[in-house]
């Protein structure tokens, strides 16, 4: 039987800060690295073997691999990067604060477009 390991990234500067980030290639903030290496060593824990690591080619990923590879002693398992695998692009809400573009847009557009619902960013609107 083969089993799937989904890890998402640990908390970016940005995620701390509450400001969208998509495709801003931000780095981990110190809790991150933190999170990063208890996931390694949950991974080792569990006794999960894996054949490869896919991550995206955003800093905050390829760091979340690298410390939890590390914390799980798996180091020499073979990465492959894919820009297919970054965060969705948020257009013209990259960067903005979060909780500023949830007073100009209102709570409904805001969940749509904090989340991965199929809804376009304000500089993908056709006109």
């Amino acid at each position: 039987m083969r089993t799937l390991v989904l890890l998402r990234h640990g908390e970016s500067e940005w995620n701390r800060e509450g400001r969208f980030t998509g495709w801003v290639d931000v780095g981990l903030y110190g809790e991150g690295r933190a999170r990063g290496r208890v996931r390694g060593r949950l991974l080792a824990q569990a006794d999960i073997r894996a054949d490869v690591v896919h991550t995206s080619v955003l800093k905050r990923a390829v760091q979340t691999a690298n410390i939890a590879l590390e914390a799980a002693d798996l180091q020499w398992l073979p990465v492959r990067r894919s820009w297919r695998l970054n965060e969705r692009h948020y257009g013209a809400l990259q960067g903005k604060n979060k909780a500023q573009t949830r007073d100009e847009f209102g709570e409904e557009q805001f969940n749509a477009l904090a989340t991965f619902v199929p809804c376009p960013t304000p500089s993908d609107h056709r006109r």
